[in-house]
């Protein structure tokens, strides 16, 4: 299986760090003491690395960027440098307690084979995205006839990595064509670039950031 992912370059990693951050706490909820948890997408590591801090994790980061890759190995985390389709495939079933997919989705070319390869070496997968319906970006395009610009979506139309759009509406639609069963959802909506607060109605229109936490 190929990646899902344009080809690579280098990463402003500052850029995203809000908006990456932003559900770590719903996250780092999500796991237990000492369980097994696999990030997709790990970047430099700084999910894994407060998951074993506070919850002693037995962790793996699979990252493409070989930078982040470096540092991360710096910090004494079990990160690897690939693709994270082809990782997955090779991975024996249900390996992981946790499987993390975070802010990548769209930089992929198959989502959907990836989830589904998350659900299979995963007992719950947690899947976080930009909603391109947040209010904001709705204004932008009706008002502005411009492209987006802002915390989640943090990049000029022409230097984007991001290949693919998806909304709140569209990833539960997803979930329940495919048979996965969403266990648990949080939203943000972020106020600046290090700063969110709650959404707790009318995510699809109100939340810059979801999160969903997949079973199969």
């Amino acid at each position: 299986m190929t990646d899902q992912a344009v080809a690579p370059r280098p990463v402003d990693w500052g850029l995203t760090h809000g908006r990456d951050r932003a559900l770590d706490d719903e996250i780092m909820a999500l796991v237990r003491t000492g369980e097994r948890v696999l990030d997709l997408g790990c970047g430099r590591g700084d999910l894994l690395l407060r998951l074993r801090m506070e919850k002693g994790i037995n962790e793996r980061g699979i990252e493409r960027d070989g930078g982040a890759v470096a540092e991360a190995i710096a910090r004494g985390l079990a990160v690897v440098e690939g693709e994270l389709g082809e990782w997955v495939g090779d991975m024996p079933a249900g390996s992981y307690d946790l499987v993390v997919l975070n802010q990548v989705l769209p930089l992929m070319e198959d989502p959907v084979a990836v989830i589904e390869g998350a659900l299979r070496v995963g007992r719950r997968v947690a899947v976080s995205y930009p909603n391109f319906a947040h209010w904001r970006i709705r204004m932008t395009l009706a008002l502005g006839g411009r492209l987006p610009v802002n915390p989640a979506l943090p990049y000029q139309w022409y230097d984007t990595p991001n290949i693919r759009l998806v909304t709140v509406a569209d990833f539960r639609r997803l979930c329940a064509e495919r048979g996965w069963h969403v266990v648990r959802e949080a939203f943000v909506s972020q106020q600046g670039p290090d700063t969110a607060a709650p959404v707790r109605a009318l995510p699809n229109l109100r939340a810059s950031l979801a999160l969903a936490v997949l079973e199969k």
